[in-house]
């Protein structure tokens, strides 16, 4: 995991969610109608969909649309189903790319995956040929103000479980296990504590320097695959540190 950094990826997405609200929250709407399904439409016992719609609520999304999605998984307002389904492959100069995406026609998405990857330089592969890069964390984002005491976050955060604390340029990124992680992000809540981002993910085990040019290239392949309605996170093994994402 070393040189990770989920705030740079918050950063180069920043303009481009803001753009895109209304997509954010349908793929919001179904992960939390994915958690209903698992677990039951009560956050207080389905950990799953407590975090669903603690993400939710940090993009704003506003609590009728909460409602709606756990209201139409629970058969309310009729059913839809997703499966959920993680594509691997490369994109351009080996750079490793994971997708998992929730999907109501895994034929449509496969085919789709399949064609985002070869229009943008890359190739879909099997199951598991990049997942071995890659290791299963809790992330917690806070953005580094002048309200953030460094030691006081650091005790909060490490009393409350969690593996490590990584200051960044301009953030504090929070590891955990993902055992752990629905208990220190409410712990840190009751806090007081703020989250740019916080969620489970995939990060890379080392990560690929490349320059601008042939990092853009990539970037435009996420991008793609990002911008799919099925898509819920792409994660890749890309080094963004000290490229010009202008």
């Amino acid at each position: 995991m070393a040189g990770h950094s989920k705030w740079s990826n918050i950063k180069r997405k920043k303009a481009k969610t803001d753009a895109q609200r209304g997509k954010i929250f349908t793929k919001l709407g179904r992960e939390i109608s994915v958690a209903v399904k698992e677990g039951g439409s009560d956050p207080e016992l389905n950990p799953r969909l407590k975090d669903a719609i603690a993400k939710a609520k940090a993009e704003n999304m506003p609590n009728d649309n909460i409602e709606r999605s756990i209201k139409r998984a629970s058969g309310e307002l009729g059913t839809v189903h997703y499966d959920e389904i993680t594509y691997e492959g490369y994109g351009p100069n080996g750079v490793a790319i994971i997708v998992e995406v929730l999907s109501d026609n895994r034929n449509r998405t496969a085919g789709e995956m399949r064609y985002i990857f070869d229009r943008g330089g890359g190739s879909l592969g099997a199951s598991g040929c990049v997942a071995w890069m890659f290791e299963r964390k809790g992330v917690l984002v806070i953005e580094d103000t002048n309200g953030v005491d460094e030691d006081e976050l650091f005790m909060c955060a490490l009393d409350a479980g969690a593996e490590d604390v990584i200051q960044e340029d301009g953030a504090f990124e929070i590891l955990t296990l993902t055992s752990d992680f629905t208990e220190v992000r409410t712990h840190l809540e009751e806090n007081k504590y703020t989250f740019v981002s916080a969620d489970i993910e995939m990060l890379p085990k080392n990560l690929v320097e490349l320059g601008n040019e042939d990092a853009q290239k990539v970037l435009a392949l996420i991008d793609q695959l990002e911008d799919n309605d099925d898509v819920q996170k792409v994660y890749h093994n890309l080094n963004l540190e000290g490229l010009d994402l202008e």
